[in-house]
């Protein structure tokens, strides 16, 4: 971590100190509930990390307790990380473009210098260069390398035997961060149990994908716990709403999870399903392999195809101001009527022609 933060303590909020009682003063709080509050609790601050929700996201990653650190979605971590560890205009971060823009963002705002080894498009799809992220993660003292596996917005997954070889190779110079965001969509296992054995390999969960709780703004980093307790001490005090907790917590119940395992069958599904069908669609270049709840498709004229899909209705995502995707777009797999209206929109611009 930077020097000037070694021995920070951070905020001692007044639900961070370990006491109990039943008559709560500490916090300057309203003793009476708002009346629009149904029963959350809501004038009273929240457990800054909650025990329960903590000990369930470990069971469902396959870690422990005490390495998980909950927050506001991955950004939330993605920063704390680059605030932590890098000092300003020393200290880089290394990624892999075009990729998740959260990464260069945050670096951006503290000043970290921001390395990029670009991805390869090949035969294949796009691949990481593996060599290439190690070797200027050394050259440059990078303190954090970014890799997204399943990658956002290209697709691509990186084996875990990779990723850890990675991370060996980084050990001692730089914390590898993977970024599964899209993990359940992914025909690889996570690389979270190789935490333990591997302090420097760090991993970012979140609910908002797969879990269909993107409003909860719930999101964690699976880490050493050494780093955990660091970066709790950067956070802000009350990160997550008790409203949020309690949401996320019925969403991991088993039976949530159950419907939640049956929808990711069905975007996988659906997926391979509307690749086909684009790669048919008049003025489709080329539909990329995914891993991910989403497809990368290059087109001929990708804003005629933005325009048509969007006078259909059907927003999706414009990449063309990403590095190398300056013909393509982003497609979100929906329900597959929602999918249906993407290939008739598309196909409408045939019969047009």
């Amino acid at each position: 971590m930077r020097e000037d933060l070694r021995g920070f303590a951070g905020y001692s909020s007044a639900r961070r100190a370990a006491v109990t009682g039943s008559i709560w003063l500490n916090a300057n709080e309203s003793a009476w509930r708002n009346p629009a509050d149904a029963g959350t609790g809501a004038n009273r601050y929240p457990d800054p990390q909650p025990a329960e929700l903590r000990a369930r996201l470990a069971t469902l990653y396959g870690v422990r307790a005490e390495q998980v650190l909950v927050g506001r979605g991955s950004d939330e971590a993605i920063d704390l990380l680059v605030r932590a560890l890098c000092n300003p205009g020393r200290d880089a971060v290394v990624v892999a473009p075009p990729v998740f823009g959260m990464y260069a963002v945050s670096a951006r705002l503290q000043g970290a210098p921001l390395v990029e080894v670009p991805l390869r498009d090949g035969a294949a799809g796009f691949e990481l260069d593996l060599d290439g992220l190690a070797s200027a993660a050394v050259a440059s003292g990078a303190k954090l390398v970014f890799v997204c596996s399943p990658a956002n917005p290209t697709g691509q997954a990186v084996p875990p035997a990779d990723l850890l070889a990675l991370a060996r190779r980084l050990a001692g110079r730089a914390i590898v961060v993977v970024d599964e965001a899209y993990g359940e969509y992914s025909e690889y296992p996570s690389i979270a149990a190789e935490i333990s054995a591997q302090p420097n390999l760090a991993v970012l969960r979140t609910l908002s994908k797969a879990h269909a709780l993107a409003a909860a703004r719930i999101g964690c980093l699976l880490a050493d716990p050494a780093l955990v307790a660091v970066l709790r001490n950067c956070q802000a005090p009350y990160p997550l709403p008790s409203p949020c907790v309690q949401m996320a917590l019925a969403g991991l119940s088993e039976p949530a999870l159950a419907i939640t395992r049956a929808q990711v069958q069905t975007v996988r599904a659906e997926r391979e399903r509307l690749r086909a069908e684009l790669a048919g669609c008049p003025g489709v270049r080329r539909v990329y392999p995914s891993q991910g709840n989403y497809l990368l498709v290059r087109f001929d004229d990708a804003e005629a195809a933005f325009a048509r899909l969007l006078a259909a209705g059907v927003v999706v995502r414009d990449m063309r101001a990403s590095p190398q995707l300056g013909d393509a777009l982003r497609i979100s797999i929906g329900r597959p009527e929602e999918n249906d209206a993407v290939v008739a929109a598309l196909q409408a611009g045939r019969a047009a022609a």
